[in-house]
C-alpha cells in the first residue's frame, strides 16, 4: 500500500517485496522519509540474506531516516561508518526537492535505478542511475550524486538484484505506482534472492 506519510504529497510511492523462500525475513529494505520541501526514497540491500542482512539494512535505514534532508553524500558517509561492524549494504537513494522540481540520486553497489519520463517525446530521455562499485560498511567509493529536473508524471524505480534487469522495457507509465511495483515483482523476480521494487512518481506540475 502507498505510504500514509506521503498521502497528498507530490510524490506517490508504491512498494513490493519478497524474502527469499525459506528465510524468516528479507535483507532488502525501503525507506520513504519526508523532510521540509522534499522526500527521501531509498532501496537498501543487506549483503546476503536472512537476519544478518536484515540487521544491516535496518542500521542503514535508521541512519538515513534520522536526517533525511541532509545531502546524499553526507547520508552515505554516515551509513558507511555505522555499518562497519555489520555485513554491509548496497544502497541507492533519491532525494526529491519538491519546491524546485528536481531529483538528486546516488547509488553504491547494484541496486538498479531508472527515471522513466512521462513525456518521452519532449526531449527529456529516460535516465539510469550511475552505480559506483563498493559496499557501505566495507569500501566507500568516491561519491558522485547527480541532479535531474522533473515534470509531473516522471517515475523513479529502484530494484534490488532479486529483480532481473530489463524491467524498464516493459514499463507501463500509466499504471499507478503500487500496481507497477506489484507487476514488476511478479514478472521480474529471480526467485533466488530477496527482491524489492520501489516506484515513486512525481505528480506536481513543473514550475
Amino acid at each position: 500500500m502507498p505510504d500514509p506519510e506521503t498521502a497528498g504529497a507530490p510524490v506517490d510511492v508504491g512498494v513490493a517485496m519478497a524474502a527469499l523462500e525459506g528465510e524468516p525475513e528479507s535483507g532488502d529494505l525501503h525507506l520513504v522519509a519526508p523532510f521540509r520541501d522534499g522526500l527521501l526514497v531509498a532501496a537498501v540491500d543487506g549483503l546476503g540474506h536472512g537476519p544478518e542482512a536484515a540487521h544491516a539494512a535496518r542500521v542503514a535505514g535508521s541512519e538515513l531516516e534520522r536526517d533525511a534532508g541532509a545531502p546524499l553524500t553526507t547520508l552515505f558517509e554516515r551509513c558507511h561508518r555505522r555499518l562497519a561492524k555489520t555485513r554491509g549494504v548496497v544502497l541507492s537513494a533519491a532525494s526529491f526537492n519538491t519546491a524546485e522540481g528536481t531529483l538528486t540520486w546516488l547509488g553504491v553497489g547494484n541496486v538498479e535505478g531508472a527515471l522513466v519520463r512521462a513525456e518521452p517525446g519532449s526531449g527529456a530521455a529516460n535516465e539510469s542511475i550511475l552505480l559506483m562499485g563498493g559496499v557501505l560498511g566495507y569500501q566507500l567509493p568516491r561519491l558522485r550524486p547527480s541532479t535531474l529536473s522533473l515534470v509531473s508524471g516522471d517515475t523513479l524505480v529502484f530494484a534490488t538484484d532479486g529483480i532481473s534487469s530489463g524491467f524498464v522495457r516493459l514499463f507501463e507509465p500509466g499504471l499507478p505506482p503500487q500496481l507497477l511495483a506489484d507487476r514488476i515483482l511478479a514478472e521480474h523476480s529471480r526467485m533466488s534472492d530477496d527482491a524489492l521494487v520501489v516506484v515513486a512518481r512525481y505528480s506536481r506540475e513543473s514550475r
